[in-house]
């Protein structure tokens, strides 16, 4: 069979959709291959670009390296510009090369649209990319500090006036984002909060179109009561460098126009002679073929599929998904055989948030408003990253979004946040480390030793005498209390007098009475015999030795100290851990918030590991990437 070549241009949602698809199918098939051409070496997360611009996350909280996603895959990964697509001899040129191809999937995605308003693209600030939120950041942050110095009231009142146009999901998102971060920017340039105006302007008689009138109500309501003048059937007439005119005459003076008044297709589709639709999208049928061609798909926001009449397929994530999903599935039946299936929109639902702390959503046909529905997207940005394959970035997701974000501008404010000084962890670590050294050593040399040799300093050298009788490494009899162990034993009732004065010694007082009967089931399993019970107790010993030296020297302190805790869990649960030992679970629980990083050898191990693990398992980033010249 002759090799089936695949490129898709366009590394966005719907692209990286239908690599990953298109790669699972065919991962141990060499007779077809797939490249993704892309103008950035990262796929952006689009819905997040708010928080970067203003300055909730940085901006690789939402670049997600394409290596790092491809890893291990078949996909061939190009960094360059398309210039002209031949669809006769099929053969797409780019900058730097030409791509010869059996089967194409376009993704370019969308950019803004400003609808040939005069002054937006030279005084108007855009939100498609990492450069634009970057771009916005500083101009807000250098227009804040600017009116902190100016004494002109009309000026600073001027550059204390921020301005977004658009009222749809963008729209919101960002003046909600604005909204949170005016309280920090006021304070680090010594201003009043009430100082910085935030204007929502929306030419359309409501906001938030695609939500349901009560759950867009919410919303409105929320800004209102957040202090965002809210000015509807305001049409933008013409943008200037500092002020906007709205069609009704009304002057609003502004250095900060922010327009996410409507998206058209990428401008790069205009010189691949296909046939377009409203606002330059390109027709397809239902299985997203582009019209009039053969072996061309498009999807994403680039794709124009009417699901009802004069009803496109929307420009969301959810549709992103849908159409690289069946332009790949059809794909795959014309290579391997099968039937196509068209296209269907099974859309759960809309969602926007406002800020951190408040957001209105339909979904499935339930409406939910504030905390919830802001967690609720949350939720499913991860089911994004996961659905992607791609745990490096669920991983680093949470951490951006939950224990890394300041000023109280996350979903659960900062209860979670970990920045913090770790310098007074240290004792607690050196504490709890001693305690599992303390156990293990107990075990080891047999309590007899250990407690005589540990009485005074003179007698510390009977450690290097050799190990007690009742050292759990020399002892062949269960120590455990389990009844079930003990009566399986041929001298079953000297060992239950055993295992009774040890529980009475190590574990006196028990926190719990008995042993819960579902735990008890669960610890039959694990050790069914006497012989598997004291192989486990001759483990035990060198696992707690080595938590404790773990834990002390802070040494993989987040896992040793999950392992602690888990143990102590475990001890709890089997009635052998008494009321005097019980500090040790909080307080191992408590040193898994990086205690190992000061002071401890995780300071130069994790980082380590992190970049050596990273590189083989994940592929080593690049800015550019030429995948098919290697």
């Amino acid at each position: 069979m002759a090799e089936k070549n695949i490129v898709i241009i366009g590394a966005g949602y719907a692209g990286v959709h239908a690599a990953k698809k298109l790669a699972k199918k065919y991962k141990k098939d060499p007779s077809v291959s797939i490249t993704l051409i892309d103008r950035d070496s990262y796929h952006t997360m689009m819905t997040s670009l708010h928080e970067v611009a203003a300055h909730r996350v940085e901006p690789d909280a939402v670049q997600f390296d394409l290596r790092r996603l491809f890893n291990r895959t078949k996909v061939k990964l190009v960094t360059d510009v398309v210039e002209h697509v031949d669809h006769k001899n099929k053969v797409i040129t780019t900058k730097q090369g030409t791509f010869n191809y059996d089967y194409l999937i376009l993704g370019m995605g969308a950019e803004p649209n400003d609808f040939g308003t005069p002054g937006v693209s030279e005084h108007g600030f855009t939100l498609w990319s990492v450069e634009d939120a970057v771009k916005l950041r500083q101009h807000i942050e250098k227009s804040v500090a600017r009116a902190s110095k100016e004494h002109d009231l009309e000026v600073r009142r001027a550059l204390l006036t921020f301005t977004v146009c658009g009222s749809g999901f963008t729209g919101v998102e960002m003046i909600g984002e604005l909204m949170e971060w005016r309280k920090r920017l006021a304070k680090d340039n010594k201003l009043d909060e009430s100082d910085i105006t935030l204007n929502l302007v929306e030419a359309a008689p409501t906001i938030l179109n695609m939500l349901d009138r009560k759950s867009a109500e919410k919303a409105e309501r929320y800004m209102k009561k957040k202090g965002i003048n809210i000015l509807v059937n305001s049409p933008i007439v013409e943008v200037k460098a500092e002020e906007i005119v709205l069609k009704s005459g009304e002057v609003i003076p502004t250095h900060t126009l922010i327009w996410t008044a409507g998206i058209k297709a990428n401008s790069d589709a205009e010189n691949y002679n296909m046939e377009s639709a409203r606002a330059g999208r390109l027709k397809v049928n239902e299985y997203m073929e582009a019209e009039g061609l053969d072996d061309v798909y498009v999807v994403g926001d680039l794709a124009y599929y009417e699901e009802e009449e004069g009803t496109p397929t929307p420009q969301i994530v959810e549709a992103a998904e849908l159409t690289a999903g069946t332009a790949a599935n059809a794909i795959i039946s014309e290579i391997s055989g099968g039937e196509k299936k068209a296209y269907k929109g099974k859309y759960h639902g809309f969602m926007v948030s406002i800020g951190t702390r408040y957001g209105v959503a339909n979904l499935m046909g339930m409406r939910v408003s504030g905390w919830l529905a802001n967690f609720i997207k949350y939720m499913v940005d991860l089911v994004y990253l996961f659905g992607i394959g791609s745990g490096y970035y669920m991983f680093h997701y949470i951490f951006d979004e939950f224990f890394h974000s300041k000023d109280k501008r996350n979903v659960f404010r900062n209860l979670v946040n970990r920045y913090g000084n770790v310098l007074w962890s240290i004792p607690l670590r050196i504490f709890v480390g001693g305690f599992w050294i303390v156990e293990g050593a107990t075990k080891l040399w047999g309590e007899g030793t250990w407690e005589k040799a540990t009485s005074s300093w003179s007698n510390v050298p009977l450690l290097f005498k050799g190990l007690g009788e009742d050292s759990w490494i020399l002892s062949d009899s269960v120590k455990m209390p389990f009844e079930w162990l003990q009566t399986a034993t041929s001298g079953a009732t000297e060992a239950t007098a055993a295992a009774s004065e040890a529980a009475s010694g190590d574990w006196a007082t028990p926190i719990l009475s008995s042993m819960p009967s579902w735990f008890e089931w669960i610890m039959k399993i694990m050790l069914p015999t006497p012989e598997m019970a004291i192989f486990m107790q001759k483990m035990m010993v060198f696992i707690e030795l080595a938590m404790g030296l773990a834990i002390l020297f802070g040494l993989f302190t987040w896992l040793a100290n999950l392992a602690s805790s888990g143990f102590l869990v475990m001890f709890t649960l089997t009635a052998m851990l008494g009321w005097d030992k019980v500090w040790a679970l909080p307080a191992s629980i408590a040193l898994m918030n990086g205690s190992g990083r000061t002071f401890g050898l995780d300071y130069w191990v994790v980082p380590f590991l992190q970049e050596k693990v990273g590189n083989w398992w994940y592929g080593k980033e690049r800015g550019i990437y030429r995948d098919h010249q290697e």
